[in-house]
């Protein structure tokens, strides 16, 4: 059987891969699903040659936390900052009539968006998985897209559903989905259930927690040897005691955070859980976390997360605090939407970098729009001036997905129309209204 073969040819190549170094002009072969060269003058017989000319070529993006059911509901409460409000709207009177198809189409909607943004994996928070309907749904969605995925099965959040099913369904999703090279995978959303938890780790399930300091505390039985470890996600992790970090730190998890949500709900201060993270050793990835509010592109999270660590380490230098973290780095700053996403993932081995012998997840940016040139800086340009527009081509696990700023295999003009039915559905069914121009 004839391998397809991919050339990226004569691009600014950003590896993010100590041992494979940059190149101002390189090539990217790609065989299969699989990253086969990084060089200078790649010959490939039989390649398709993609001109990569005036262009960056990186690895895809890692949105390591968004809660991805929420698509239909976008912008929907954009000056929220009431976290209790916000579930009374979109659990406990929208979600709360969520069908099976309303799950599928969330979820696609926001995978076709993500692609579009140069976002190749996320990790799905999933606290909706009302019924193994919903959750089959869910991951048929995240399949057909084309989108790689960790989808974290959960309760629902609203007090009309069951979660009898949980976490009972967890060996049939396990068996189907958490195979060798699965694109879609399946963990537990398991909160701070010990019980669920304990069903995750036979099943060899990574296990995602949101953790808000303000909310709630890690119990002591979560303490004991063996519960925590690299198999765990603490998402938010903001304003919880030093002793918790002191915890987390030595269990070696993996600590995610939402830099644009987590401000908008009033989550941090300026302790700042990215940096605290940090500065107990760990490696922090970002995530969108929701597009109720805002934009689904991590070029915002990283702009976010570079401009709020230095106003917090600076507020708390001018306020006479000894020993402040220095200033983040855009360097930094993009491993956290990158590298560290893969690792929060369980996939460090698998995406992140452009590595020989790793999925050939790769984005090519432009740098020719008129925000960007003239390029002097390769990693601050990624970070602080590309856009949604400027993501020129995406591909994962070898395949298009984007080519030309123009996304492949993909109706938009039906998703449109099928997600406008599936928010006016709720929107009847719930008795919710809101105006336009609200």
């Amino acid at each position: 059987m004839t391998v397809q073969r991919t050339l990226f040819k004569g691009g600014i190549v950003l590896t993010l891969d100590d041992a494979v170094p940059n190149l101002s002009c390189g090539d990217v072969l790609v065989e299969g699903d699989r990253i086969a060269a990084v060089g200078e003058n790649l010959l490939a017989d039989n390649a398709q040659v993609i001109d990569a000319q005036g262009h960056i070529v990186m690895p895809g993006l890692v949105d390591a936390h968004r809660h991805m059911w929420l698509g239909v509901m976008r912008r929907l409460m954009p000056d929220v900052d009431d976290l209790f409000a916000y579930i009374d709207v979109v659990a406990e009177t929208l979600g709360a009539h969520y069908r099976p198809l309303d799950m599928y189409l969330s979820t696609k909607l926001t995978a076709i968006a993500a692609l579009d943004a140069g976002i190749t994996t996320v990790i799905d928070a999933c606290h909706s998985s009302r019924s193994p309907a919903h959750t089959d749904a869910a991951l048929d969605a995240l399949q057909e897209s084309g989108i790689r995925a960790l989808h974290m099965v959960g309760a629902a959040m609203d007090k009309q559903a069951s979660c009898s099913h949980l976490p009972g369904d967890l060996a049939r999703l396990a068996k189907q989905w958490n195979h060798a090279n699965s694109r879609v995978q399946v963990g537990l959303f398991g909160q701070l259930n010990l019980a669920w938890w304990r069903v995750a780790r036979e099943l060899d399930m990574r296990i995602l927690t949101e953790f808000i300091g303000d909310l709630a505390t890690l119990p002591e039985a979560f303490a004991e040897p063996g519960v925590l470890g690299s198999h765990n996600i603490f998402n938010h992790c903001t304003r919880i005691p030093q002793e918790t970090w002191q915890l987390l730190a030595k269990a070696g998890v993996n600590i995610t955070v939402n830099p644009r949500s987590d401000a908008l709900f009033g989550f941090d201060d300026d302790t700042f859980a990215w940096q605290q993270a940090v500065d107990h050793g760990l490696t922090p990835a970002l995530g969108v976390d929701l597009d109720t509010a805002f934009g689904s592109d991590m070029f915002g999270e990283m702009q976010a997360l570079f401009n709020q660590q230095r106003a917090a380490m600076r507020y708390r230098r001018f306020r006479g605090e000894s020993d402040v973290a220095a200033p983040v780095s855009v360097q930094a700053v993009l491993q956290a939407a990158t590298v560290n996403g893969a690792r929060a993932a369980g996939l460090a081995d698998q995406v992140g970098t452009l590595t020989p012998g790793k999925q050939a997840d790769i984005i090519m940016l432009r740098t020719r729009g008129a925000g960007v040139f003239p390029l002097t800086s390769v990693t601050g340009t990624v970070v602080q001036a590309i856009e949604r527009a400027d993501v020129d081509t995406v591909m994962v696990a070898g395949q298009l997905r984007k080519r030309q700023g123009q996304l492949l295999g993909v109706n938009l003009d039906q998703l449109h129309n099928e997600i406008t039915a599936s928010r006016d559905y709720l929107f009847g069914a719930s008795g919710y209204h809101t105006g336009l121009f609200a």
